[in-house]
């Protein structure tokens, strides 16, 4: 009933931007939190940045200042602006929503499938 499709990912130098888009298709209601989790090989999924409909951001301290967090509630989109990015950022990056499902009254979350992002020089 609902899809997350992340696009944006790819392979950037050092000091490199990439911007992470996360469009959610089907049968919204309505969206509560909107947000990004990475998962490196060998390590446990983090969670990157999340935005509440209030529009109260949260991030990881390993990207506080360089990563931003947006999101466009008209076209049930979330952003994430990478900016200064180092090789340890290297990881699969999905998107997740707390969303509330067209005729129903609960919240449930919803994944992308992810994006590879890769840091390298």
């Amino acid at each position: 009933q609902v899809q997350l499709v992340e696009s944006g990912g790819g392979l950037v130098q050092p000091g490199g931007s990439l911007r992470l888009s996360c469009a959610a298709s089907g049968s919204i209601g309505s969206i509560d939190t909107m947000g990004w989790y990475r998962q490196a090989p060998g390590k446990q999924r983090e969670l990157v940045a999340d935005c509440t409909s209030g529009r109260n951001t949260n991030y990881a301290d390993s990207v506080k200042g360089r990563f931003t967090i947006s999101r466009d509630n008209a076209k049930n989109t979330v952003y994430l602006q990478m900016d200064s990015l180092k090789p340890e950022d290297t990881a699969v990056y999905s998107c997740y929503m707390r969303l509330v499902v067209y005729g129903r009254s609960w919240f449930t979350d919803y994944w992308g499938h992810g994006t590879q992002v890769t840091v390298s020089s």
